[in-house]
């Protein structure tokens, strides 16, 4: 994902002060979020415009814990946050991570 990973508070602030985020939370040994990591790469690859972060929650399941108390979405992975303005509008988990449900969610 050519998008930037997450790395710390720091990260997590800019992420939360920009006017849009997508952040998505996944674990690479686990095949649903492999499933939900390709959706949101062909999404992000048909949308450019739209920024977006992600996290292995698996080596950074402590940083995951504090998006969870900072977000007041309630942890899963995979997991898709859309945020504006520093506020979640939009979360899904799992099945729900598809291109089609993130073109929509975007689109608003």
């Amino acid at each position: 994902m050519k998008n930037r990973q997450l790395r710390d508070a720091v990260d997590l602030e800019e992420a939360l002060a920009a006017e849009r985020c997508l952040l998505f939370k996944h674990s690479p040994r686990c095949g649903i979020s492999v499933s939900a990591y390709k959706e949101v790469e062909a999404f992000l690859a048909g949308h450019p415009e739209v920024p977006a972060r992600w996290l292995d929650v698996r080596p950074q399941r402590a940083f995951s814990d504090d998006i969870t108390e900072r977000t007041g979405v309630r942890h899963a992975s995979p997991q898709v946050l859309w945020i504006v303005g520093g506020d979640v509008v939009w979360h899904g988990s799992h099945f729900d991570i598809d291109r089609a449900t993130l073109a929509r969610v975007t689109a608003s």
